[in-house]
C-alpha cells in the first residue's frame, strides 16, 4: 500500500515537473566567435554593454536576453532571438571574426 502510494507521488511530480518545463523552456540559438590572430580582451564586455543598452552596435537592436561568455580562443555567444542573433554574426563576420553557430 504504502509503494502504491509513493508511486502516485512520483508520477504527481513528474507530470507537475513537465508542465513548468513547458511553461518556462524556450529555443536558445548560440554562436562561436573564434578570436584567431585577432585580440580583443574587451569584447565581452562590450556585448555586455550592448545587451543593456548602453553602446550600440552598428544598425542593430539590443538583445536583452544576450549571454556572453569569452573562452581561451573564442567567445560563446547566445539568445533567444534568432535573427538578431544572425545579424550579430555578420557583424562579427564583417569585422574579421569567423563565426560557427548551433542552431
Amino acid at each position: 500500500m504504502a509503494e502504491q502510494k509513493r508511486d502516485q507521488h512520483v508520477v504527481m511530480a513528474k507530470s507537475v515537473a513537465q508542465r513548468w518545463l513547458v511553461k518556462v523552456a524556450k529555443a536558445e540559438y548560440r554562436i562561436r566567435v573564434l578570436y584567431g590572430s585577432r585580440e580583443y580582451k574587451n569584447l565581452p564586455n562590450l556585448l555586455r554593454a550592448f545587451r543593456d543598452g548602453k553602446v550600440k552596435i552598428a544598425s542593430l537592436s539590443p538583445l536583452p536576453d544576450l549571454g556572453v561568455q569569452s573562452g581561451f580562443d573564442a567567445l560563446e555567444v547566445w539568445s533567444s532571438d534568432y535573427e538578431s542573433l544572425m545579424k550579430l554574426g555578420a557583424w562579427f563576420e564583417k569585422q574579421g571574426f569567423d563565426t560557427s553557430g548551433i542552431w
